[in-house]
């Protein structure tokens, strides 16, 4: 099936809705998270299913393990029911959030973008949880759509994956690396962080590294 972001959008936002939107909640508690979901797509993009693997949200990893979600190996403490937007994601713990804030804090500095945390007012997912927003402000100029632009995103890719290639033992194809190349959800060349035109420059530069056997011989897929 063709990925279409529209829709992969509409999906996310449901998603969200059921899960941060308990009906624990009172009517006025269910309308006011109702708003604050509102607030957070309109100001941190789309909900997502995962991260490219270069976006700063996740950059800080062992870069012989991947990630695309975060986690502790991404250097954050204290995470739990969380969605994740383009720009930021929201975590629901039940013990205040304070190791959240915390983790955050202690992440290295970027001079692309500027990763902060806050404690939400709103109740989320549950009345007995602690809302904390994570946010990733770009100090680059987004593309007109909100995606990443080529002139961020494939230096980003270069100074991740590129590397690799001093222990790599297989090259991989376009279609194996997409999904960490891309973010989710993803379709052949763009996704709800890369649109098309970014998409494609980053899909022949990323076969251009690996036909040159920098990685190792190309790895083929077996059926």
């Amino acid at each position: 099936m063709a990925f279409r972001a529209n829709e992969s959008a509409v999906s996310g936002y449901e998603r969200a809705q059921r899960y941060l939107i308990s009906r624990e909640m009172g009517g006025d508690d269910r309308e006011r998270a109702s708003r604050c979901l509102e607030e957070l797509v309109e100001r941190l993009g789309p909900v997502v299913d995962s991260y490219p693997t270069w976006h700063p949200l996740v950059a800080n990893h062992d870069p012989r393990c991947p990630e695309t979600t975060p986690s502790e190996r991404c250097g954050y403490r204290g995470l739990d029911h969380t969605i994740y937007f383009r720009n930021g994601f929201i975590t629901c713990p039940y013990h205040g959030g304070q190791a959240v804030l915390d983790s955050v804090n202690e992440l290295p500095p970027d001079e692309i973008v500027s990763i902060n945390a806050e404690w939400l007012e709103t109740p989320l997912y549950s009345p007995s949880a602690t809302p904390v927003l994570v946010t990733c402000e770009w100090h680059r100029p987004m593309a007109m759509d909100g995606t990443v632009p080529e002139a961020v995103a494939v230096p980003m890719i270069l100074e991740r994956e590129v590397p690799c290639w001093r222990w790599a033992e297989r090259g991989e194809t376009w279609e194996s690396m997409r999904p960490y190349l891309l973010g989710g959800p993803c379709g052949s060349r763009s996704s709800l962080f890369i649109n098309q035109d970014t998409g494609s420059t980053i899909r022949k530069i990323w076969r251009a590294i690996v036909e040159t056997g920098a990685f190792g011989p190309i790895k083929v897929a077996r059926h």
